[in-house]
């Protein structure tokens, strides 16, 4: 039974990597992994005390979160995002986005029959959440000028992963209003909203956007980059309260909680902007590093405007581009993980530490 799921799905694509990783760790000097964009950095302390002084959490906690949390996120939306009127009501805390990603189709109950949209170059997992639930999986250019017959989630992705375009406030307000107008519901992702490089990136929930209301819109938020929390599953969804208070009874059932000290950690990560700011200065330093190594050897970089990756071409098939930067101990992520329009393109990250990205622009240069 299992396989009859799991073979709807395409081949775990970070699996195909294998090979050019033992290229690349053969370096003399070690391997220096671009690949996936982990954090690296330290959990900042306080968040890191938070979590402790929470450890003694023997009760189950509660799929909603504590009032505490609640507070925390619809305060930070409301200041960070710009969203008015932000209630309890609006905001889900969530055990890490991609889960949420990979499952909701399956919990907003699409099937057979039914259409998940998003962008031609993305993240893998949107395709697999429309499969796992054996709903239609539907790629766009531009989300407007699809058939909007059976559509019945689309996903936006600004800044992108993988190719840090951002979406203008225009072009957020005119997709949410086509999508009202036809009824579609909107999961917007904007896990990498606070690392806008040269653009500033905007939430569908910006009142310029939603017009104030968040009828058929929802946000998906993240700490794991802002923070260096991909360890904690620490995420949070905020918009529409008919949607988000149906996925709250299916998650009760589903015992989908996050535990209790990654949710006083939250809190604290939500409340101190101090440590987003010098992290932001580290990723800015190894991508201006990055991108001037990269440039100077001959690859073009494209959009790249925000996020945590440079989109990178030399013009060749991407799998030419991962075993050429292999053999220099570099490993990136090939472009066509992210759909064929990628195909010759590669990801490089700028989460290594800094000692590792010295050691890529060396080998580069």
């Amino acid at each position: 039974m299992s396989a009859a799921v799991s073979s709807r799905l395409p081949v775990f694509p970070w699996d195909k990597l294998a090979p050019y990783k033992s290229t690349a760790a053969a370096h003399p000097d070690g391997i220096v992994d671009l690949s996936v964009g982990t954090p690296v950095d330290p959990v900042p302390e306080l968040i890191q005390q938070a979590l402790v002084a929470a450890a003694d959490s023997p009760g189950y906690p509660t799929v909603w979160g504590t009032t505490e949390l609640r507070d925390a996120l619809t305060g930070w939306v409301e200041r960070r995002l710009g969203a008015v009127s932000v209630a309890h009501e609006n905001v889900l805390p969530v055990v890490g986005s991609k889960e949420l990603v990979a499952w909701l189709p399956t919990q907003l109950g699409l099937g057979v029959g039914d259409k998940v949209a998003y962008p031609r170059l993305a993240y893998p997992t949107y395709e697999v959440g429309a499969r796992l639930c054996g709903a239609e999986p539907v790629v766009y250019d531009d989300p407007t000028e699809l058939d909007p017959a059976g559509l019945k989630l689309l996903w936006l992705n600004s800044p992108s992963n993988p190719t840090g375009r951002v979406l203008s406030k225009d072009e957020l307000t005119r997709i949410v209003a086509w999508a009202r107008e036809h009824d579609v519901l909107v999961f917007s992702d904007e896990c990498y909203l606070e690392l806008g490089w040269e653009a500033e990136p905007v939430s569908v929930l910006h009142p310029d956007v939603c017009g104030g209301t968040y009828e058929g819109i929802v946000a998906v938020h993240s700490l794991s980059k802002r923070s260096n929390l991909a360890g904690y599953r620490a995420a949070f969804i905020a918009g529409d309260a008919a949607v988000l208070g149906e996925l709250l009874l299916i998650r009760k059932h589903g015992g989908m909680m996050t535990p209790a000290p990654v949710q006083a950690a939250t809190v604290a990560a939500l409340g101190d902007d101090t440590h987003v700011a010098e992290q932001r200065t580290r990723y800015a330093d190894r991508r201006t590093a990055l991108r001037a190594a990269l440039e100077a050897h001959g690859f073009r970089i494209e959009h790249s405007e925000a996020s945590l990756y440079l989109w990178a071409t030399r013009d060749e098939p991407c799998w030419d581009t991962v075993a050429y930067l292999a053999e220099l101990g570099i490993l990136v992520a090939p472009g066509d993980f992210y759909g064929p329009a990628g195909d010759h393109f590669v990801r490089v990250a700028f989460t290594a530490t800094d000692e590792r990205v010295a050691a890529a622009v060396k080998r580069l240069s």
